[in-house]
Protein backbone atom coordinates (compact mmCIF):
# COMPACT_ATOMS: atom_id res chain seq x y z
CA UNK A 1 0.00 0.00 0.00
CA UNK A 2 1.64 3.12 -1.41
CA UNK A 3 0.95 6.90 0.57
CA UNK A 4 -1.47 7.68 -2.11
CA UNK A 5 -4.03 4.95 -0.49
CA UNK A 6 -4.68 6.88 2.16
CA UNK A 7 -3.84 10.38 2.28
CA UNK A 8 -2.71 12.84 5.44
CA UNK A 9 -3.22 16.55 5.59
CA UNK A 10 0.20 18.87 6.58
CA UNK A 11 -2.26 19.78 10.17
CA UNK A 12 -2.98 16.30 10.92
CA UNK A 13 0.31 14.87 10.14
CA UNK A 14 1.37 17.94 12.34
CA UNK A 15 -0.86 17.30 15.42
CA UNK A 16 -0.16 13.45 15.18
CA UNK A 17 3.68 14.01 15.50
CA UNK A 18 3.40 16.81 18.22
CA UNK A 19 1.37 14.47 20.40
CA UNK A 20 3.44 11.56 20.03
CA UNK A 21 6.15 14.18 21.32
CA UNK A 22 4.32 13.68 24.60
CA UNK A 23 4.64 9.98 24.59
CA UNK A 24 7.15 8.17 26.56
CA UNK A 25 7.73 4.69 24.73
CA UNK A 26 9.70 4.92 21.44
CA UNK A 27 9.20 4.11 18.29
CA UNK A 28 5.34 4.44 18.59
CA UNK A 29 3.06 4.85 15.26
CA UNK A 30 -0.44 6.01 14.80
CA UNK A 31 -3.20 3.07 14.37
CA UNK A 32 -5.88 3.62 12.34
CA UNK A 33 -8.48 1.11 11.92
CA UNK A 34 -11.81 0.34 11.45
CA UNK A 35 -14.00 -0.85 14.53
CA UNK A 36 -17.03 -1.04 13.47
CA UNK A 37 -20.22 0.35 11.35
CA UNK A 38 -23.04 2.74 12.78
CA UNK A 39 -26.07 4.54 10.12
CA UNK A 40 -24.17 3.35 6.96
CA UNK A 41 -20.93 4.51 7.99
CA UNK A 42 -17.43 3.18 9.39
CA UNK A 43 -16.41 3.69 12.77
CA UNK A 44 -12.81 4.16 13.60
CA UNK A 45 -10.37 3.84 16.04
CA UNK A 46 -7.08 5.98 16.13
CA UNK A 47 -4.35 4.84 18.68
CA UNK A 48 -0.75 4.92 19.51
CA UNK A 49 1.20 1.66 19.64
CA UNK A 50 4.33 -0.11 18.98
CA UNK A 51 5.18 -0.48 15.05
CA UNK A 52 6.39 -3.90 15.92
CA UNK A 53 3.49 -5.04 17.10
CA UNK A 54 1.69 -4.88 13.38
CA UNK A 55 1.73 -7.63 11.65
CA UNK A 56 3.22 -8.49 8.05
CA UNK A 57 -0.48 -8.25 6.42
CA UNK A 58 -0.51 -4.62 8.11
CA UNK A 59 0.18 -1.52 6.12
CA UNK A 60 3.14 0.64 7.05
CA UNK A 61 3.12 4.39 5.99
CA UNK A 62 6.37 6.42 6.73
CA UNK A 63 5.35 10.15 5.93
CA UNK A 64 8.03 12.67 6.88
CA UNK A 65 9.10 10.53 9.79
CA UNK A 66 5.58 9.93 11.04
CA UNK A 67 4.50 6.19 10.86
CA UNK A 68 1.17 5.43 10.35
CA UNK A 69 0.18 1.63 10.28
CA UNK A 70 -3.21 0.15 8.88
CA UNK A 71 -4.51 -3.17 10.03
CA UNK A 72 -5.10 -5.56 7.34
CA UNK A 73 -8.56 -5.74 7.93
CA UNK A 74 -8.84 -2.22 6.82
CA UNK A 75 -6.93 -1.54 4.18
CA UNK A 76 -9.87 -1.75 1.53
CA UNK A 77 -12.01 0.19 3.84
CA UNK A 78 -9.99 2.97 4.41
CA UNK A 79 -7.99 3.28 0.65
CA UNK A 80 -8.61 6.70 -1.08
CA UNK A 81 -9.74 8.61 2.75
CA UNK A 82 -7.91 11.16 3.76
CA UNK A 83 -7.18 11.86 7.87
CA UNK A 84 -7.81 15.72 8.50
CA UNK A 85 -8.12 18.19 11.02
CA UNK A 86 -11.61 19.74 12.40
CA UNK A 87 -11.31 23.59 11.73
CA UNK A 88 -12.33 23.86 15.12
CA UNK A 89 -9.44 26.31 17.12
CA UNK A 90 -10.52 25.42 20.60
CA UNK A 91 -11.11 21.93 20.54
CA UNK A 92 -9.81 21.20 16.52
CA UNK A 93 -9.57 16.76 16.35
CA UNK A 94 -8.55 14.55 13.78
CA UNK A 95 -11.47 13.12 11.65
CA UNK A 96 -11.44 10.63 8.38
CA UNK A 97 -13.12 11.84 5.03
CA UNK A 98 -13.70 8.21 3.62
CA UNK A 99 -15.30 7.83 0.26
CA UNK A 100 -15.74 3.99 1.27
CA UNK A 101 -19.38 2.68 2.85
CA UNK A 102 -20.10 -0.86 4.54
CA UNK A 103 -21.79 -2.85 2.22
CA UNK A 104 -25.66 -2.44 2.77
CA UNK A 105 -27.65 -6.00 3.61
CA UNK A 106 -31.20 -6.19 2.59
CA UNK A 107 -33.55 -6.70 4.94
CA UNK A 108 -33.93 -10.66 3.88
CA UNK A 109 -30.25 -11.18 3.79
CA UNK A 110 -30.68 -9.57 7.28
CA UNK A 111 -32.96 -12.25 8.18
CA UNK A 112 -30.96 -15.07 6.57
CA UNK A 113 -33.87 -16.56 4.66
CA UNK A 114 -33.65 -20.44 3.41
CA UNK A 115 -34.47 -21.98 0.11
CA UNK A 116 -33.99 -20.73 -3.37
CA UNK A 117 -35.77 -19.87 -6.19
CA UNK A 118 -34.84 -22.60 -8.88
CA UNK A 119 -37.82 -25.19 -7.65
CA UNK A 120 -41.60 -25.95 -9.53
CA UNK A 121 -42.92 -24.56 -6.64
CA UNK A 122 -41.09 -21.02 -6.48
CA UNK A 123 -41.50 -20.98 -10.40
CA UNK A 124 -45.47 -21.51 -10.52
CA UNK A 125 -45.61 -18.93 -7.47
CA UNK A 126 -43.82 -16.27 -9.65
CA UNK A 127 -46.17 -16.96 -12.33
CA UNK A 128 -48.95 -16.77 -9.86
CA UNK A 129 -47.77 -13.16 -8.69
CA UNK A 130 -47.20 -11.86 -11.96
CA UNK A 131 -50.25 -13.08 -13.59
CA UNK A 132 -53.05 -12.64 -10.73
CA UNK A 133 -51.61 -10.91 -7.86
CA UNK A 134 -49.99 -7.95 -9.08
CA UNK A 135 -51.86 -6.54 -11.27
CA UNK A 136 -54.67 -6.76 -8.77
CA UNK A 137 -52.33 -4.68 -5.91
CA UNK A 138 -51.50 -2.10 -8.95
CA UNK A 139 -54.30 -0.03 -8.05
CA UNK A 140 -52.53 0.49 -4.80
CA UNK A 141 -49.14 1.16 -6.56
CA UNK A 142 -48.40 -1.88 -4.44
CA UNK A 143 -46.61 -5.32 -5.89
CA UNK A 144 -45.28 -9.03 -4.37
CA UNK A 145 -42.29 -10.21 -5.34
CA UNK A 146 -41.19 -14.43 -4.29
CA UNK A 147 -38.11 -14.25 -2.03
CA UNK A 148 -37.52 -17.98 -1.32
CA UNK A 149 -39.31 -21.03 -1.45
CA UNK A 150 -38.18 -23.42 1.35
CA UNK A 151 -39.72 -26.65 1.94
CA UNK A 152 -43.81 -26.27 2.27
CA UNK A 153 -42.65 -22.58 2.96
CA UNK A 154 -43.02 -19.51 0.40
CA UNK A 155 -40.83 -16.03 1.90
CA UNK A 156 -42.72 -13.12 -0.01
CA UNK A 157 -42.00 -9.36 0.24
CA UNK A 158 -44.41 -6.74 -0.37
CA UNK A 159 -43.15 -3.64 -1.58
CA UNK A 160 -44.31 0.24 -3.11
CA UNK A 161 -47.74 1.06 -1.69
CA UNK A 162 -48.19 -2.38 0.47
CA UNK A 163 -45.07 -1.93 2.19
CA UNK A 164 -45.85 -0.32 5.67
CA UNK A 165 -49.46 -0.23 4.37
CA UNK A 166 -51.70 -1.51 7.67
CA UNK A 167 -53.81 -3.63 4.65
CA UNK A 168 -50.60 -5.53 3.92
CA UNK A 169 -51.60 -8.42 6.44
CA UNK A 170 -55.40 -8.62 4.47
CA UNK A 171 -53.76 -8.43 1.21
CA UNK A 172 -51.27 -11.25 2.29
CA UNK A 173 -53.51 -13.66 3.95
CA UNK A 174 -56.89 -13.15 1.91
CA UNK A 175 -55.04 -12.70 -1.02
CA UNK A 176 -51.75 -13.60 -2.19
CA UNK A 177 -51.97 -16.52 0.83
CA UNK A 178 -54.90 -17.92 -0.85
CA UNK A 179 -53.85 -17.84 -4.44
CA UNK A 180 -50.58 -19.00 -3.68
CA UNK A 181 -51.60 -22.19 -1.90
CA UNK A 182 -54.60 -23.23 -4.27
CA UNK A 183 -52.41 -22.37 -7.36
CA UNK A 184 -49.46 -24.78 -5.68
CA UNK A 185 -50.75 -27.36 -2.85
CA UNK A 186 -47.15 -28.36 -1.87
CA UNK A 187 -46.81 -24.83 -0.34
CA UNK A 188 -48.29 -25.20 3.58
CA UNK A 189 -46.88 -21.84 4.65
CA UNK A 190 -46.99 -17.99 3.48
CA UNK A 191 -44.51 -15.80 5.28
CA UNK A 192 -44.37 -12.24 5.22
CA UNK A 193 -40.25 -10.56 4.98
CA UNK A 194 -41.54 -7.10 4.20
CA UNK A 195 -39.62 -4.54 6.26
CA UNK A 196 -42.50 -2.40 6.41
CA UNK A 197 -41.33 -0.53 9.20
CA UNK A 198 -39.19 1.01 6.37
CA UNK A 199 -42.35 2.22 4.33
CA UNK A 200 -43.67 5.43 3.73
CA UNK A 201 -47.35 4.21 3.62
CA UNK A 202 -48.95 6.45 6.73
CA UNK A 203 -51.17 3.58 7.94
CA UNK A 204 -48.36 1.31 9.28
CA UNK A 205 -48.47 0.72 12.75
CA UNK A 206 -44.76 0.37 14.46
CA UNK A 207 -46.13 -1.20 17.41
CA UNK A 208 -49.99 -2.52 18.79
CA UNK A 209 -50.49 -0.85 21.98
Amino acid sequence: MDNSSLEISERAKNFVIEALKNEAEENLGLFIEVSGESNGQYQYDLYFQDVNDRTIQDSLLEIDGLKVVIPSSSIKKLTGAKLDMSDEQDNSQLFLINPNRPTVRTFSEEMDIPGDLTSMEALKIVEILDKEINPAIASHGGYAELVSVDGSTAYVRMMGGCQGCGMAAVTLSQGIEVAIKDGVPEIEDVVDVTNHSAGTNPFYASSKK
